[in-house]
């Protein structure tokens, strides 16, 4: 073989691995077109083992041309690698890439807890009704949450209800009953009014007590009102939040209303109480500076978890708050 034929290889060789280096697609194409130019056996190698059969004054330059070759075939791999680096970290990135101002796709709606459905459901009842929505503190002070109610320092139903004293005359309410006296100091009746809220007492917790629960209380103060205006308010709501549930009052007491009676629902074969009820006490009028001969009312309260549980056939009230979404996705 002669230095010309060499030579021609050589430049013929460049032609083709410079279009193939461009040619190639990705990494391991392009691992390949090195390694058959570049490697042991090689078509670089092979040239240069055709030296032998040249004049050896000849060899040094097809070395030259070779060697050449070599480095400029070795710089070509390595910007095409870099290029297709390049290129596929741009199509990671396009991607990858999140519109944050696209609207979100897949995402799990949430709902209201039912103690929160309930608690509306019920308030809406007695809107309906014409009651209209206040609410109190859940830190209240001896006055309003006991005194004012008809329920005087060591008075004996003190001992009903069991209560979490904060200190410096503070407690946390027992009931919802203060938001009425409160009420009633900036707003002479007629009234009509539904307190929901939070209240606290010192049950022990199991399948139906919780330290912690929520109340709805209803006032109405007018003229001429009597137990049958209670009854009929009363069964209207019953009627609309459980259905044809029977219903029961029975006679009962509380300090701050007389008469007074709870009230029961039929539940799953048992009477159930749901409800308290009765005509304020003249001496709650009295102490808010009505005239028990000219104004008359009636007043009832009810634990909304008995409600939830009721309405959603639920029979341990701790499940209400525990938190366990295979029990509120029912809801």
């Amino acid at each position: 073989m002669t230095l010309k034929q060499l030579t021609l290889e050589l430049d013929q060789l460049e032609a083709e691995a410079s279009k193939a280096i461009a040619s190639a697609t990705d990494e391991s194409s392009l691992e390949q077109i090195r390694v058959s130019l570049l490697g042991k056996k090689g078509r670089v190698s092979a040239v240069l083992s055709s030296m032998g059969k040249i004049p050896g004054n000849e060899r040094p330059l097809i070395g030259q041309r070779a060697n050449l070759l070599k480095a400029q075939l070795q710089g070509l791999l390595e910007g095409r690698l870099r290029d297709l680096k390049s290129a596929a970290m741009a199509d990671l990135l396009i991607g990858e890439t999140i519109d944050v101002t696209s609207p979100p796709t897949g995402v799990l709606v949430g709902h209201r807890h039912p103690l929160v459905s309930t608690t509306e459901k019920i308030v809406d009842l007695f809107c309906g009704l014409g009651y209209e929505v206040v609410q109190g503190p859940e830190v209240e002070n001896d006055y309003y949450n006991f005194s004012a109610l008809n329920i005087p320092e060591d008075h004996p139903a003190r001992d009903m209800q069991d209560t979490f004293y904060l200190g410096g005359n503070l407690l946390l309410r027992t009931h919802t009953s203060p938001v009425q006296i409160r009420y009633l100091e900036n707003y002479q009746p007629p009234v009509r009014i539904v307190s929901p809220g939070r209240v606290f007492r010192r049950d022990a917790a199991d399948a139906t007590h919780s330290p912690v629960f929520h109340q709805v209380e209803v006032l109405a103060i007018d003229q001429g009102l009597n137990f049958s205006h209670l009854r009929g308010t009363v069964m209207a709501f019953l009627n609309s939040f459980f259905g044809d549930l029977p219903v029961r009052f029975r006679a009962s007491y509380f300090p701050f209303t007389e008469p007074s009676a709870e009230v029961d629902v039929q539940w799953r074969g048992r009477w159930l109480e749901v409800m308290g009820c009765g005509m304020v006490d003249p001496a709650v009028l009295e102490g808010l500076g009505l005239d028990p001969e000219h104004w008359s009312g009636f007043a009832a309260g009810l634990g909304v978890e008995r409600f939830c549980m009721v309405r959603h056939e639920i029979d341990d009230i701790r499940r209400l708050y525990n938190s366990d979404l295979r029990f509120l996705e029912q809801f």
